[in-house]
């Protein structure tokens, strides 16, 4: 579905189905070069396969090219797409069960309404992945990608280069020395560092994040800084490049799951934070953050829970270190 920022309020046209069967693990990115987006998947009506699909934005609809496979095997368990704005290609990082859940990329090339793919190229061949979640640093020019070593659950991180419609790696950075959850990494443009947010299972789950300097082919980490003293959820990290802030959705566990946000500002390799605010006053679940480059808003996406799981967005408005909020609209009055 597509929406319309204007001033603090949301409107959307009609939703268009991409996938008529049940689609898992969904992740949307945008190829600036194609002007199109892109949906990658699991196909949970063709044996879990990992799929894409080319969609394009006319006014308020949005129509969708052919469906491409990328991996013709199970990939239910955890998908994320991201653009490399210097190769001009789309990254789709994944989970490849039918290879002992092997943390995998793969790099796709938009032409008109299709997508094709290159080899798929494995990162972690040592260990299981649970999460997966990639970036694009428009400044170093490599895509990173956090991961969640299964065995260990630590969060951990590898820098990806794009060449043509190949993918390399170099080595592998452990970031969070406990077990990690929810992984959202984001790029900020004006500190030139990508901040990954997380909630650090082996601090009671506090909603924390980090600051990631790419050098070459490596990443170093500064020190973590919790931004929810709280069991924290369903993070989704964005960056606003008017605000020039790093802004983190999250479900506040403690505080009854309401939905809620934090404006976080990069400073060398620290990251500090203003209040956090609350959106939703109700069980909030699957948040999506983003940002609205001609509206110069934030936008979230979220599952309503305290109205019947209904899919809700609302537009957030970067002042300093705060965050406010229009009203919510409902964009799917269904679960």
């Amino acid at each position: 579905i597509v929406g319309t920022v204007s001033g603090t309020s949301i409107s959307f046209g009609t939703a268009v189905v991409f996938q008529s069967s049940l689609a898992n693990r969904a992740s949307i990115t945008y190829d600036a070069n194609a002007q199109k987006v892109v949906v990658a998947y699991s196909d949970t009506g063709n044996s879990y396969y990992g799929r894409a699909r080319v969609g394009t934005v006319s006014g308020t609809g949005i129509s969708f090219g052919n469906i491409t496979t990328f991996e013709a095997a199970t990939c239910a368990i955890s998908i994320s797409a991201t653009y490399d704005s210097n190769a001009q290609k789309v990254v789709v990082a994944y989970v490849d069960q039918d290879n002992i859940n092997r943390g995998t990329a793969i790099v796709g090339t938009v032409s008109g309404t299709t997508i094709s793919f290159g080899a798929a190229a494995v990162f972690d061949s040592s260990q299981q992945i649970s999460q997966v979640a990639a970036t694009f640093d428009a400044n170093a020019q490599k895509v990173v990608i956090a991961y969640i070593p299964t065995n260990v659950s630590q969060g951990r991180a590898i820098v990806g280069t794009v060449s043509g419609t190949s993918i390399s790696y170099g080595s592998l950075v452990a970031f969070e020395g406990g077990a990690v959850s929810y992984l959202s990494p984001t790029y900020d443009a004006n500190a030139q560092k990508v901040v990954i947010a997380y909630a650090d299972s082996g601090n009671s789950s506090y909603g924390t994040a980090i600051v990631g300097t790419v050098s070459g082919t490596s990443i170093s980490f500064g020190s973590a800084a919790v931004f929810e003293s709280a069991d924290t959820r369903y993070i989704s990290a964005t960056y606003d490049a008017n605000a020039q802030k790093v802004v983190i959705a999250y479900s506040d566990d403690t505080n009854s799951e309401h939905g809620t946000a934090i404006v976080g500002t990069v400073s060398g390799t620290s990251i500090s934070f203003g209040s956090a605010v609350v959106f939703e006053s109700a069980d909030t679940n699957y948040v999506s953050a983003t940002y609205d480059s001609s509206a110069q808003k934030i936008v979230i996406a979220y599952n309503d829970g305290g109205n019947s799981e209904h899919g809700t967005a609302i537009v957030g408005t970067v002042s300093g270190t705060s965050i406010s909020f229009g009203s919510a609209v409902v964009f799917e009055s269904a679960s």
